[in-house]
């Protein structure tokens, strides 16, 4: 079974009542929360999972056991939230290269570097966000949580030599992304914002929703950035076209309005 907060240990229950899930919000939102970023790195992402992890319990609480606590059962609805999320668009181009990589005994990294960059908490959040997301789940989950090789093979559906097989790729491609994060650096010296923070924030700077501080920030990263300039001349390229679709005419299948309304006139 999974660790679990100490705090949790008394809230071993059949079922869960209704009225007990205010308090169980307050005192598990945290934990899941911090457990969503691990996974996701985003907070915007991270939120909407904690968000519909309380959702999903909520409306199978009469699913609850007593061989589990709530935060183990929601941490597990939160997992397999990530997933699907993810499943649409991990790619397993880096995976291959990485292996090619550590197939050849020529291939070498310096340890004293890596090391050095894993002591710092935002060289190694970046090397861990540019791994697809059941590897870099399956480091997160064994090495930050603690969790077993069979607590992650039953999580991801998995068979236990599958498990084991993504936490080793996923180490490979994090030790690899470390190594390589000098010459990224070096791009990038001098530009505001990391690039996922910067992408995180280019939706609201489309729609002008950022502070004038933010704004600035983030028109220097894109002035700066050799990658991501192109990135965002696609978003307001796509965005145009889908604007452009307001003016197409748009042919309503016939009948569609009464049969709305037919569904419409049981409700209360």
């Amino acid at each position: 079974m999974a660790p679990d907060v100490a705090n949790a240990d008394h809230d071993r229950v059949e079922g869960l009542e209704a009225d007990r899930f205010e308090a169980l919000v307050a005192e598990l939102a945290p934990v899941l929360y911090r457990f969503a970023l691990a996974l996701a790195r985003e907070p915007h992402a991270a939120e909407d999972l904690v968000q519909e992890t309380f959702l999903r319990a909520f409306e199978r609480r009469e699913t609850f056991r007593a061989d589990a606590t709530p935060i183990t059962w929601m941490r597990r609805i939160l997992h397999n939230l990530a997933i699907d999320r993810a499943r649409r668009s991990d790619r397993e181009v880096l995976v291959d290269d990485v292996e090619d990589k550590w197939r050849d005994d020529a291939y070498t990294v310096d340890s004293a570097v890596v090391v050095e960059r894993a002591e710092t908490r935002e060289e190694l959040e970046d090397g861990l966000v540019r791994l697809p997301f059941i590897y870099r789940s399956a480091v997160v989950l064994h090495d930050v949580e603690g969790w077993t090789m069979s607590d992650i093979a039953g999580a991801q559906g998995i068979e236990l030599p599958a498990a084991k097989q993504r936490l080793r790729r996923g180490r490979m491609m994090l030790v690899t992304a470390l190594a390589s994060g000098a010459e990224r650096r070096a791009a990038l010296r001098g530009v505001p914002l990391r690039c996922w923070e910067a992408r995180g924030r280019v939706s609201d700077y489309l729609d002008g929703e950022l502070d004038q501080t933010e704004a600035a920030l983030v028109e220097r990263h894109l002035q700066s950035c050799p990658t991501c300039p192109p990135l965002y001349a696609s978003l307001v390229g796509v965005q145009a076209r889908l604007g452009g679709l307001r003016d197409l005419d748009t042919v309503v299948p016939p009948g569609l309005a009464e049969r709305i309304q037919e569904r419409l006139e049981p409700l209360p």
